[in-house]
């Protein structure tokens, strides 16, 4: 996890939003065995996949659905 942490940082400083959609979800599946870890680097995936306008926000998000993290209603 240190190299992926590692790399977080630089895409962080990067501005690389990309990049950490795919390195916050590579984290939550590396913490799948800790299921308040892994909703919390979904989060982030979630919210930056969200800022792109990117199709893999949809996946993400249904994670933290079946997480219970996020309610399944689109309707607020």
């Amino acid at each position: 996890m240190n190299a992926l942490h590692t790399d977080m940082l630089a895409a962080h400083a990067a501005g690389d939003t990309q990049a950490l959609v795919t390195l916050y979800s590579q984290a939550a599946d590396a913490a799948a065995s800790d299921v308040d870890a892994a909703c919390f680097f979904l989060t982030h995936a979630y919210v930056f996949a969200l800022e792109l306008g990117d199709a893999r926000a949809a996946p993400l998000r249904a994670q933290l659905v079946a997480h219970g993290r996020e309610t399944p209603d689109t309707s607020f």
